[in-house]
């Protein structure tokens, strides 16, 4: 019987920290950048459980309750400010956003 390893929740959390960066990297979407963004922290969170987990010390596993506490004020934080520049210019094009005029 296969038993799922160490080394598969690592390789899954390098694949969803892999495809953020590559989504935060290539999208011009205010709103796709940061859901990119939590795609990464997601990934890194899991592989803090799985290390957390493989040693059986718990202190991995409250740094990631920490990790998604701090994820959810930053995606609120986000979303404001999203709303507040889409009023502005009525866009969420990263390029009209690159000079900070006016």
């Amino acid at each position: 019987m296969n038993e799922i390893q160490l080394y598969h929740y690592l390789a899954v959390g390098a694949i969803l920290f892999a495809i953020g960066l590559v989504g935060f990297m290539s999208r011009r979407n205010m709103i796709m950048i940061f859901l990119c963004t939590e795609i990464m922290f997601q990934g890194i969170a899991l592989n803090l459980v799985a290390f957390s987990r493989f040693h059986m010390n718990p202190a991995g596993q409250s740094f990631v309750i920490f990790l998604l506490t701090i994820a959810a004020a930053e995606a609120s934080l986000a979303l404001g400010l999203v709303v507040l520049l889409y009023r502005k210019r009525e866009t969420l094009n990263v390029d009209e956003w690159s000079e900070m005029q006016g």
